[in-house]
């Protein structure tokens, strides 16, 4: 009986122990094991054993992890103080290395990033990073990846989020601003009366060729005007206008002189 009850309690302590001993390792996952400190190989997705007092499990995420940077305080180059805060995107690529190389991936990768948005930023112009933020995006991610990459670490993305610059220079940036396109109406209203000028002459030098067609304008003038019966219009009568009709008159009046001389003699 005695037997019995030793070899019941064996067995329930090794079930226990066996279902202790039960890991489930997801399909998003990788687990680093050790056995008595020595690294075990990588384990899948699926259901492993890991001993207690034996084997330490330490899982890795292999999903994009959203890593936000806090606002960081910048000098830029032209002397502008500035906060700027940014949004880094990576993943491990090398659970084992991610786990051997470094203490705490995620920690250094956003040590990392502060300190390499501070310096980079810190060598641009305000102009720069207001209107190129793409570009300084595209160096922040090339240096952090250089530094990261011993780590098993892919960043995939760094955008900087948002620039808060001191209120005085808000107030001289629009004032700028608002100068600029004041520059820019003045160029586009020049142009407009320098075209519109050009099409002028070019209209006037087209009707003083003919005459009959400045004749039919004086006329549609008047005719546009005439339309409001309850107005009076007083309408000067170009010299341009009579130089047809007095040609036209000019060999009557000789004609008759003709004439009339005979008979006075």
């Amino acid at each position: 009986m005695t037997a019995l009850i030793v070899v019941l309690s064996i067995v329930v302590v090794v079930l226990v122990l066996l279902l202790a001993s039960i890991r489930v390792i997801p399909e998003y996952e990788r687990g680093i094991a050790f056995r008595f400190g020595h690294v075990r190989p990588m384990l899948k997705p699926g259901i492993h054993l890991i001993f207690p007092l034996i084997d330490s499990l330490q899982r890795v995420d292999l999903r994009v992890i959203t890593l936000t940077i806090p606002p960081q305080e910048i000098i830029t180059k032209d002397n502008v103080p500035a906060r700027v805060n940014a949004v880094v995107l990576f993943n491990v690529t090398d659970p084992q290395r991610a786990v051997l190389e470094v203490e705490n991936y995620a920690v250094a990768t956003s040590q990392i990033s502060q300190t390499t948005l501070r310096s980079l930023l810190g060598r641009a112009e305000l102009d720069d990073l207001l209107a190129h933020r793409e570009d300084l995006n595209s160096d922040l991610q090339s240096i952090i990846n250089a530094r990261t990459d011993g780590w098993g670490i892919d960043v995939s993305l760094v955008e900087i989020k948002d620039v808060e610059i001191p209120e005085a220079m808000q107030r001289a940036m629009s004032r700028e601003a608002e100068a600029e396109r004041e520059r820019r109406a003045k160029i586009i209203s020049a142009r407009g009366e320098l075209e519109s000028s050009n099409e002028l002459k070019a209209a006037a030098d087209t009707l003083s060729q003919s005459p009959a067609s400045l004749q039919l304008r004086y006329l549609q003038t008047l005719l546009e005007l005439g339309a409001d019966q309850n107005s009076t219009v007083v309408f000067p009568l170009p010299v341009d206008v009579l130089g047809p009709l007095m040609s036209g008159i000019k060999p009557v009046v000789d004609a008759f002189s003709e004439k009339s001389q005979p008979e006075n003699e």
